[in-house]
């Protein structure tokens, strides 16, 4: 006994000392941060104001334009007038996606062709890990939050449907999506991806008609029947995809030909910092495209305080799906791997993020991030330039949580219970659907047609919560952004040592051919 009570004291005196010391540390953290405050000069505010000079613009200009746009919603313009008044809105998102394909070809050719197949080939698995284990939390999170929330309780009244959407069979849209991996014109590819069509055909049936009442003998009479049959069917929009896949490709063929490739890798080279450097020119343009997307996308939305209870409810429960997963689980993620601080590396994004929300496209912002992660959070290129592409590509988190949660909400709209076996398949459909989102051209709504078809639910009902996926899309393009970024922090630091060997191989090239070039 007295030896348990003594143990039991130590154990005290340990916890007590170590409260101690906790307290102490946070003393001399808030006397080292009040001196540097103290110390702070005018030239160090002059400095801080030059250095985020992009970050301050831009998040003034969203503040500015959620003002202007519920400022000018009393004045009820037409749609004419609101298109006129989002046109510098529109140059922006123009400007951004003419460097989007000329980037995504030049960065992914250099930065595989800068990798020695082992290096990238360890990379390449580290991001597929990456981005299945991302998106599978994704879509738990988003399953949980509606099971708990419910926000589909109530009538099915309170909605008015707008449209009609098109049927589709998954497995149609998942052959698309392997088709559009393998584009067979490389330059329509650039501007046009593969759709399946659907048409209808007459096919007659022979039957046997067997007449015993008038004494007839057994005859056969063809009845016409209509049959719908898919047909090949091109739709506008990049093959990203596809693209991403050639590139690949390509860039490891490059990489392989050693000195007979050297020609193409210089050029490709000049070709993404060209791209990157009228990035640096569009960005000062940047701050007035976004206030006015923002305004003009505020002034056009139907009326806020005619949104029912569950379309509400639903918004609610997107919104802190997205949140946990952006600000808890990926911090984590990060931090758990790395050992650094989350919140310092999610800062030197606030540009790319506030992009994300202002254009609603990861396509559209991938200069933006490549310029965030490089310049602001010294990723090393050959990463993010093999990261970022296929991450914008195939990693969209927020979308699979997205349309996880929005199929089980309209279940919960027609009262209809889904047991395990079908919030299983809503995970795995949601997940693949969003892998191979930019492969399927109306990426947001076919992806959703197939994750609704894979359980049975109506495909209609997604008319339900287009009132309100303006918004959603913003909040869940930016999650998805901030994925991409946070899984280059981490293969970077997963992939040092590769990275080292590969520079200290190239510094060898480069001293024979210097040598050989000198004889």
């Amino acid at each position: 006994i007295s030896q348990h009570k003594s143990s039991l004291e130590a154990g005290k005196q340990l916890f007590f000392s170590q409260l101690l010391q906790i307290r102490e540390g946070i003393h001399l953290r808030s006397l080292k941060a009040r001196k540097k405050v103290e110390d702070i000069t005018k030239d160090d505010v002059k400095t801080f104001l030059r250095r985020n000079a992009f970050v301050l613009f831009t998040v003034g200009a969203v503040v500015f334009g959620i003002m202007l746009g519920f400022g000018l919603r009393s004045y009820k313009m037409s749609y004419r007038e609101v298109k006129y008044f989002s046109f510098p809105g529109e140059l922006l998102m123009r400007m951004l996606q003419m460097l989007v394909l000329p980037l995504l070809v030049s960065s992914l050719i250099t930065g595989m062709a800068a990798l020695d197949s082992r290096a990238s080939g360890k990379m390449g698995m580290r991001a597929v890990i990456y981005y299945m284990t991302t998106t599978f939390i994704a879509v738990f999170i988003g399953i949980i939050m509606v099971l708990i929330i419910h926000p589909g309780k109530g009538s099915k009244d309170e909605f008015a449907k707008q449209q009609k959407i098109e049927k589709i069979s998954p497995a149609d849209a998942f052959l698309d999506l392997i088709r559009n991996m393998f584009p067979p014109n490389l330059i329509q590819a650039c501007t046009q991806q593969f759709k399946t069509k659907y048409g209808k055909r007459v096919i007659y049936v022979k039957m046997i008609v067997n007449d015993s009442i008038f004494n007839q003998t057994n005859a056969t009479q063809e009845i016409a029947q209509e049959e719908v049959i898919p047909l090949a069917g091109t739709t506008n929009g990049v093959n990203a995809l596809g693209l991403v896949v050639f590139s690949m490709c390509f860039g490891l063929i490059i990489g392989n030909m050693k000195e007979q490739g050297q020609a193409l890798r210089d050029f490709f080279d000049s070709l993404n910092e060209a791209i990157m450097r009228l990035v640096a020119f569009i960005m000062w343009y940047a701050p007035i495209g976004i206030l006015f997307l923002i305004a003009g996308k505020i002034v056009e939305m139907d009326d806020i305080t005619e949104m029912g209870g569950q379309l509400g409810m639903y918004t609610i429960t997107v919104i802190i799906g997205l949140m946990i997963h952006g600000m808890i689980i990926l911090p984590t993620l990060y931090f758990v791997i790395t050992r650094k601080n989350p919140f310092i590396f999610i800062t030197g994004l606030l540009q790319a993020l506030i992009t994300a929300l202002g254009t609603s496209s990861s396509s559209a912002t991938l200069p933006v991030t490549f310029k965030c992660l490089e310049e602001n959070n010294k990723v090393d290129k050959r990463v993010t330039r093999f990261v970022l592409p296929v991450g914008a590509t195939i990693n969209m988190d927020g979308t699979a949580l997205y349309e996880a949660l929005a199929a089980i909400f309209i279940a919960q709209v027609n009262n209809m219970e889904m047991n395990f076996g079908q919030i299983i398949t809503i995970s795995i459909t949601a997940t693949a659907a969003s892998i191979g989102a930019a492969g399927i051209p109306q990426a947001g709504l076919v992806t959703m047609v197939i994750v609704l078809t894979s359980v049975g639910l109506p495909t209609d009902d997604i008319t339900l919560i287009i009132a309100v996926d303006w918004f959603l899309d913003r909040l869940r393009t930016t999650t998805n952004v901030l994925g991409d970024s946070i899984g280059a922090g981490i293969i970077e630091f997963l992939s040092k040592e590769e990275l080292q060997n590969d520079t200290l191989k190239n510094i060898e090239i480069s001293l024979l051919l210097m040598r050989k070039i000198s004889n």
